[in-house]
């Protein structure tokens, strides 16, 4: 299939994400036109094929699918506002950061100057755009999706349709992304704590990567009991986590580290102890989650 047999696309925004979505729709034959603030970033590309537009009135006039990847849905926002007049008719994916509501603000703003819409995540990092397992996934118009699978493919072979609503990537998002930092700030005490010890934090890479595979093993039976409200086993029970609290600060004791950042989650473990789930499963925290902290709730040694 000829470059002329494939959809034409422009992509808003040449961050590192943005490049290579645009790089990716490049090596499957796409035309592909770039629009981003500081031009100078579109050079690459158009040295690989695409072509850059000054104006982003030329860059929306291009082609039938706008694909935006810019930090924020208002950056979105602001940079297609001074083309509005064309906007009209065509599909706009956005693929940013941003909350549900975000989302949802982003879909009303594209459908009231006549666009269909799409929102999405990549759920990688840029290099891995373009892959066959790379996870791309969509909320928003099935008819926008239905047209352009076949060129939304082209970004990640695992690309998916979460339903309708517009604002469903960005709750996944936003629901998946929730155990980033959390895990990273583990792996950086982690690493801490090794280098207090004179050993490097390279060497703990294996075995925390087991305890993530771990974690990968067991999150279907968590989302199981989560589902059926049932946390009667207790073989990783809250008291259990409950009773490794101590460790934490134990550890920072020891090797001089700064582990207050751990008081909001022993917080959290003591309140679903004394809402009776002590001896439940440690999914039984989804039911805490559920409810805010009451004022003024009393803080353990944690939080002294």
């Amino acid at each position: 299939m000829s470059g002329h047999d494939r959809t034409p696309v422009t992509v808003v925004g040449l961050g590192s994400m943005g490049s290579a979505l645009a790089g990716a729709f490049l090596e499957a034959g796409h035309p592909t036109t770039v629009w981003n603030r500081t031009p100078s970033k579109a050079e690459p590309l158009v040295s690989r094929g695409a072509v850059h537009a000054p104006a982003i009135g030329e860059a929306i006039a291009a082609g039938p699918l706008i694909v935006a990847c810019l930090t924020t849905y208002e950056d979105t926002i602001e940079a297609l506002e001074p083309a509005a007049a064309a906007l009209s008719g065509r599909a706009l994916v956005t693929l940013n950061s941003g909350s549900p509501s975000g989302a949802r603000r982003m879909a009303a703003w594209a459908l009231g100057h006549g666009m269909r819409y799409l929102d999405g995540a990549v759920k990688d990092v840029p290099s891995a755009v373009g892959a066959d397992d790379t996870l791309l996934y969509y909320g928003g118009d099935p008819a926008v999706f239905d047209e352009f699978a076949s060129t939304l493919r082209v970004l990640g072979g695992d690309t998916v349709h979460l339903g309708s609503a517009p604002d469903l990537a960005a709750l996944y998002e936003t629901a998946v992304g929730g155990t980033l930092l959390p895990a990273l700030v583990g792996f950086f005490q982690g690493a801490a704590a090794v280098r207090a010890r004179g050993l490097e934090a390279a060497t703990m890479v294996r075995f925390t990567a087991r305890w993530f595979e771990m974690i990968n093993s067991v999150l279907p039976v968590l989302a199981s009991e989560i589902d059926r409200g049932d946390y009667s086993d207790g073989a990783s029970s809250v008291n259990l986590f409950l009773a490794g609290a101590e460790h934490d600060l134990e550890l920072g004791e020891e090797a001089g580290l700064d582990v207050a950042w751990h008081q909001p989650f022993h917080d959290l473990l003591r309140r679903a102890a004394d809402a009776g789930h002590g001896d439940h499963s440690i999914s039984a925290l989804t039911e805490v989650l559920r409810k805010p902290a009451p004022v003024g709730a009393s803080k353990g040694p944690a939080g002294e």
